[in-house]
């Protein structure tokens, strides 16, 4: 009877279906370790891009002491200096090879201009003084502007409730309306990367 009992030691038994929950914890398991891998890449990224910047930076500060000491080799130049100047020649070479390999790895864009003050012998800061003194510039010009359209709605407003007074009034019940709820969404996506947006009301 044992050995005909589908249900017995020797006989087969289906497999009961894993419930609904199992499942649904695995698919959050695996979303939790598929968001931890992406950060972990991210951060590892972004150590290797650190990593390879401080590598070409040290070939930098090693080819400059070759030069300087090149510079003074030849300023002091003898026979007994040929085989210290060509075994410094030699290292400059391996040191600039090993800088364009490295730089390779190391993806960073310098603006034209950095690079034209370089070879004029000027200070690269000056570009980025520059830079700053033209956005200063442009937001006094849109500050301007945004005032200027400021003062032109109040003086619509001030005219138009005078003719208008129910409409007006309407429009600014509609205007603190939307600014409210603005000013809501804005509150409720706080816990967001770069949620905390200011809204100030308008009148």
């Amino acid at each position: 009877m044992l050995l005909n009992d589908p249900n017995g030691p020797f006989g087969k038994k289906e497999m009961e279906p894993s419930p609904p929950h199992a499942a649904a914890g695995n698919g959050a398991s695996l979303s939790a370790a598929a968001s931890s891998t992406s950060s972990e890449s991210g951060s590892g990224s972004s150590d290797e891009a650190k990593q390879n910047l401080a590598q070409v930076t040290e070939s930098i500060q090693k080819s400059l002491g070759i030069l300087h000491q090149l510079y003074l080799t030849v300023s002091s130049f003898n026979v007994s200096s040929q085989l210290p100047l060509l075994q410094r020649l030699n290292s400059l070479v391996t040191e600039l090879d090993s800088m364009q390999k490295l730089a390779e790895n190391c993806k960073i864009q310098v603006p034209m201009e950095v690079l034209n003050l370089i070879d004029d012998g000027k200070n690269p800061d000056e570009f980025t003084r520059d830079v700053i003194n033209s956005c200063i510039a442009k937001n006094q010009i849109t500050k301007g502007k945004t005032d200027a359209f400021k003062s032109l709605r109040k003086y619509l407003l001030e005219e138009l409730e005078q003719t208008f007074p129910d409409e007006v009034e309407a429009y600014r019940e509609i205007r603190a309306t939307s600014a409210a709820e603005t000013k809501r969404l804005a509150q409720s996506q706080s816990n967001l990367p770069n949620g905390d947006t200011k809204v100030k009301s308008e009148h």
